[in-house]
């Protein structure tokens, strides 16, 4: 019961030794490509960074000199969130790395901000409502989603486990 409790939003993905001398093979070559997406994945960081930095000179070089608009503003809003959104891409890959798990919170939690960035870069003045509806539904769920995840008081498995330890004291 303690290990399902546990693992309450992780999804495990196997364990690293098998019985099975092929799945050990098939298990360490997946992670070794995982391996190969976390360093690509900080490539696309550091890159993703210096795009921010490009786009910023390329902002406040335009006249009037060293003033932003309301639109270069959105656009380094939405460079910044996509680096961040590639940050917490990283933190999954190295997660998976360390513990074999995916972290179903982190996963949601980086759904949310990808949307987020979304609506943030938005152009209202192009969109159908329909889209922004959908948007809207999106967010609905994913924010629902994460805060049944993240709230550990509504969780029955959870609760057993906190009454069962109330029972042994």
């Amino acid at each position: 019961m303690k290990d399902k409790i546990s693992n309450i939003g992780k999804v495990v993905l196997g364990d690293e030794q098998h019985n099975e001398p092929f799945l050990n093979f098939l298990h360490s070559f997946i992670r070794g490509g995982v391996r190969i997406l976390s360093i690509l994945m900080v490539l696309v960081i550091f890159w993703g960074i210096g795009d921010v930095v490009w786009l910023i000179i390329q902002k406040l070089q335009q006249p009037p000199l060293f003033i932003l608009k309301i639109n270069d503003l959105l656009a380094i809003f939405g460079a910044f969130l996509a680096v961040l959104i590639a940050i917490e891409i990283y933190e999954n890959i190295t997660l998976y790395l360390r513990k074999d798990i995916i972290h179903v919170q982190l996963v949601v939690a980086t759904a949310l901000m990808a949307v987020a960035r979304k609506v943030i870069v938005f152009d209202y003045k192009e969109l159908k409502s329909e889209y922004v509806w959908a948007s809207a539904a999106v967010i609905l769920a994913l924010g629902v989603t994460y805060w049944l995840i993240s709230n550990k008081n509504i969780n029955p498995l959870l609760k057993m486990e906190k009454e069962r330890d109330k029972e042994e004291c």
